[in-house]
């Protein structure tokens, strides 16, 4: 009788991604307490922080200001989420050289089904191993891999072991593993959920391993069978290769609040250019636009508006402007604006184009993009305000 096929999910993680991308950048930040941030000034806000920083307590989504407060010595990086996002590409691609199936569910985190693997790579764990030299060694950057049967389990190992670690849960050894973590070590159990757990005296894994799926259902509904589920060991196997990313959008949220509309509109454009030019980059368009408006009452509106399929600047914009101008009296100084585009169609252009005119605006648009990626965003614009 043939056995029942083993599967091998390993989940890859980049260590404190965008604070390593800074020191490629600046040596001189090795070592050294760094956050990737807003300024400390206004409302800005710690997007990564290195360990070294943690150790005082420095968290992302942490204030700067309160951050600098617990580490006097902290040093903050605006950061270039260009370079951040080259990176994530280069290294999806290079993993996709070297495994047969990758999923990339952040900029920071991929998934690589190496299941029937064995005969190719030998001992997968070492393969593993091989692929986090890989990273340091062509890219210069950290990493942490964890190697088990399905992804929950995975990525709950690879915070077990993190920085720079290996881990592998055999096959059969999930519950046991998993078994001393705490509650909120599960993907998906958040402050309010681990906090009405422990109150229910469920504080570790284990606790949870040791009753029924209907006394985790009664307390929690649908989402207690799937806490019970994960608790045992189990998880999905499979990897969503065909992942489709649903929406695409820009906010900038501001150090000062303002009623200027003349700017609040040269802030649009610049973020209407930002994701036009992701929709050329994948090859689609855009058929609803949604304008973000927040005051300084912290009363957010979103309104949206339905167009022809496009990906041309100056056509989104348009339908930002429009929102804008309906819905922004100037009543209230803003603190944040933002685009959201979504309900994309495939902008392949046919073997024989019907209108020559369309083709001469892409390549004008594709050059642009070219040129915004070498010199800047700032390097040119078209047209807008």
């Amino acid at each position: 009788m043939d056995q029942p096929l083993k599967h091998y999910i390993a989940h890859l993680d980049l260590d404190c991604f965008f604070v390593s991308v800074e020191r490629i950048k600046n040596p001189a930040l090795i070592g050294k307490p760094v956050v990737i941030g807003g300024s400390p000034d206004g409302r800005g806000v710690v997007t990564s922080a290195s360990y070294e920083a943690r150790k005082f307590g420095v968290r992302s989504a942490m204030p700067t200001g309160q951050a600098l407060k617990l580490c006097p010595a902290l040093i903050v990086v605006r950061g270039s989420h260009g370079s951040y996002s080259e990176y994530s590409r280069k290294i999806y691609s290079r993993l996709c050289e070297l495994v047969p199936v990758v999923e990339q569910s952040s900029i920071d985190e991929m998934y690589l089904d190496l299941t029937g693997c064995e005969r190719l790579y030998g001992d997968l764990f070492r393969f593993v191993a091989t692929l986090q030299l890989v990273v340091r060694d062509e890219y210069n950057l950290p990493c942490t891999i964890a190697l088990a049967s399905n992804r929950t389990v995975a990525k709950i190992a690879t915070d077990t072991v993190k920085p720079q670690g290996l881990c592998y849960v055999e096959h059969g050894k999930e519950k046991e593993f998993l078994a001393p973590l705490p509650v909120g070590a599960i993907p998906g159990v958040g402050a309010k959920t681990e906090q009405l757990l422990k109150e229910h005296g469920f504080r570790l894994i284990k606790d949870l391993q040791a009753v029924s799926e209907d006394s985790l259902v009664n307390l929690l509904g649908k989402h207690g069978s799937w806490l019970h589920r994960v608790s045992q060991g189990a998880g999905r196997d499979v990897l969503a290769i065909e992942h489709v990313r649903k929406s695409i959008s820009q906010a900038e949220t501001f150090g000062s609040d303002t009623r200027d509309h003349q700017l609040l509109l040269k802030i649009l454009f610049s973020q209407v250019e930002s994701v036009c030019s992701t929709l050329r980059k994948r090859k689609w368009k855009t058929r609803t636009v949604t304008l973000k408006l927040r005051d300084s009452g912290f009363k957010t509106i979103t309104r949206s508006k339905t167009i022809e399929p496009t990906d041309h600047d100056p056509d989104v914009f348009a339908a930002v402007k429009e929102l804008f101008n309906h819905n922004y009296r100037g009543d209230k100084p803003l603190r944040l604006v933002g685009v959201h585009i979504t309900n994309f169609t495939d902008a392949s252009p046919p073997d024989l184009p019907l209108f020559p005119s369309e083709d001469k605006k892409k390549e004008m648009l594709t050059a642009v993009d070219a040129l915004r990626r070498k010199f800047g965003k700032k390097v040119i614009r078209i047209g807008g305000i």
